[in-house]
């Protein structure tokens, strides 16, 4: 079964990321790296290298059957949700790693397989995220899977092996039934803000993946409606216009991601009366179509402040402030929440970054469409 390029047409996109699934960020899951051994590392690359490959495969292959999977995508189904973007690391393609000088757990293509196949069961989109770089996007980030000192990405080699990567993905998606609703793949998260250190991303890595890809996809006889959107990081997000070198190619089935969170925005003011302001009259288009591919509850200042989750009202407050962010995201293409699940974070359950958590926290609704019926942004 091909993959089928689409849309869903009824709703927008609702969905969430399975962040923390095929790589483990500690800073969100604490207890669950600590369980894994992995405690005395700051990420992967680290805890494999620290634990040796066999003992670290082990710990990772529990962690993927265990962390998301089959009863995790049914609730994904239940609460109204339509999509998941699965962030993935280049070594999920395990002959891209260089077995001398990189250190990644192995076997977890057979999850990737398994947990795509529940999800199309299930009807959801896919959205394929490259979320770890090879080299590294950006420097001493937990979601590039190690604490490179420098981006080592932005370079003719590393583009090559996500070039690879991205053809490998093409493939699955319109030969293995079980990626049969992956309708889209991303080419790359959250590059560095800066237009000038990305160029040759920009005019290099873009539109030879783009090429690269519809090549492959021709020679497997894909029909135009079948072809699979092509995801980057918006004008908004500050690496420059992701359409810069993409000139004489048919855009047709672009699809842009912009992440957008208040946590560690200097604008608006960390107040509740701002917030609220913001999420209700911000337009976070530019590209079309986008999707806010990450958003969280997540606040400035939170403990002890107007924020703190264990203020008598603070369910009310945050139940309304998702609300209004899910009306601003709406008016684009749709959203998808930062995360699906998490577990310990400075010492807490913090359901503002688990959509999990805040659904049976009761701060989010069982149907998402609620949130046109709060009335939120009334007179804003």
């Amino acid at each position: 079964m091909p993959a089928r390029a689409w849309l869903p047409k009824e709703n927008p996109i609702r969905g969430v990321n399975l962040g923390g699934l095929f790589i483990v960020e500690p800073w969100m899951m604490g207890d669950e790296w600590r369980s894994m051994g992995c405690g005395d590392y700051a990420s992967e690359f680290d805890c494999v290298r620290g634990l040796g490959q066999t003992a670290a495969n082990a710990a990772f292959q529990k962690h993927w059957a265990t962390w998301i999977n089959q009863t995790d995508i049914a609730q994904i189904k239940s609460v109204g949700l339509n999509t998941i973007r699965v962030p993935l690391g280049y070594w999920i393609k395990e002959d891209l790693v260089y077995r001398d000088s990189e250190f990644w757990p192995q076997g977890g293509f057979a999850f990737l397989e398994s947990l795509c196949r529940h999800a199309t069961e299930a009807g959801l989109y896919i959205i394929l995220d490259l979320h770890a770089a090879p080299g590294a996007q950006k420097a001493w980030e937990a979601f590039t899977g190690q604490m490179a000192p420098t981006p080592g990405f932005y370079q003719d080699y590393q583009y090559e092996r996500a070039l690879q990567f991205m053809e490998w993905l093409t493939n699955l998606a319109h030969t293995n039934p079980n990626f049969a609703n992956v309708g889209a793949i991303q080419l790359i998260n959250e590059p560095l803000q800066n237009r000038d250190t990305v160029q040759s991303m920009l005019n290099g890595y873009y539109p030879n993946a783009w090429k690269r890809i519809r090549a492959l996809e021709d020679s497997l006889g894909v029909i135009p409606s079948n072809r699979l959107h092509i995801m980057m990081m918006n004008g908004l997000w500050g690496s420059g216009d992701p359409n810069e070198g993409l000139k004489g190619i048919d855009l047709s089935f672009a699809l842009y991601d912009d992440h957008h969170y208040l946590k560690w925005s200097t604008d608006p003011p960390a107040n509740r009366n701002a917030y609220m302001s913001h999420s209700c009259t911000n337009d976070r288009g530019g590209n079309f179509p986008t999707i806010v591919g990450e958003w969280s509850l997540a606040t400035a200042d939170e403990d002890g402040s107007e924020f703190d989750i264990k203020k008598a009202d603070a369910v009310s407050w945050y139940r309304r402030w998702w609300a209004a962010q899910v009306l601003s995201y709406e008016k684009q293409r749709g959203w998808i929440f930062w995360t699906w699940k998490v577990n310990w974070i400075n010492g807490h359950l913090e359901w503002r970054w688990g959509y999990q958590q805040a659904y049976l926290a009761g701060v989010i609704p069982k149907n998402p469409q609620e949130a046109h019926t709060y009335g939120v942004c009334s007179g804003v």
